[in-house]
């Protein structure tokens, strides 16, 4: 009965052997795949492990963890260099070394994160100085026009007072003929004849009245 059970549940020896170099070989090829995070990393690299193990396959922790740094992405590389070179690797377990690849890809989303906010930041603050010196550009131009406008105006005016004068000092009462006496050199407005009516009119007037 017990063998029986152990066929039904493990298999034959032929079986076995023909899993374990499968799992060999795939241990063998084992690579990071892109996208792929350390933990999920770690649950794939346990899981072949674990069962080669229990195949009867022996493994120590130098080998292992040579193993698993070598799989890594180049995103890695750093961190990789910098444990290669502390030479614990044949002390350090691969729990450990699962933690400090872990610790390394925190530190690497967060600067990704930060310089993808400082991008951002970077934008908006570009953004917003397009836009002042827009309207700053906008506001020389607006204050340009109403100079020109201005200085328009201002000729215009200077041009009419010439004119203005120009129409006075041509004007000469000698010129004329008026036209109440008659005579010449001055007109109706200024004729001396108005003043003596006017003073006849005053006196009769008044006489009148009394």
């Amino acid at each position: 009965m017990w063998d029986i059970l152990d066929v039904t549940h493990e298999g034959t020896t032929d079986v076995k052997r023909g899993r374990k170099h499968a799992l060999i070989q795939e241990y063998e090829l084992f690579r990071m795949q892109k996208g792929e995070s350390i933990c999920d990393v770690r649950k794939r690299f346990s899981h072949i492990v674990n069962h080669l193990m229990r195949l009867g396959k022996k493994f120590d922790e130098e080998e292992l963890n040579i193993k698993v740094l070598n799989c890594l992405d180049r995103t890695c590389q750093p961190k990789v260099t910098g444990i290669s070179k502390s030479k614990d690797l044949t002390s350090m377990t691969v729990a450990s070394l699962f933690g400090k690849l872990r610790e390394h890809e925190i530190d690497i989303q967060r600067l990704v994160v930060q310089e993808s906010e400082d991008k951002h930041n970077k934008s908006i603050t570009l953004k917003a100085s397009k836009q002042q010196h827009v309207s700053s550009e906008s506001e020389e131009e607006n204050i340009s026009l109403l100079s020109r406008k201005f200085s328009k105006f201002l000729r215009k005016k200077q041009a009419f007072k010439r004119y203005d004068s120009k129409k006075s000092s041509e004007f000469n009462s000698n010129k004329y003929t008026c036209y109440g006496c008659g005579e010449e050199e001055h007109i109706k407005s200024e004729c001396p004849n108005n003043e003596v009516k006017k003073k006849g009119d005053f006196k009769r007037e008044k006489k009148g009245k009394s």
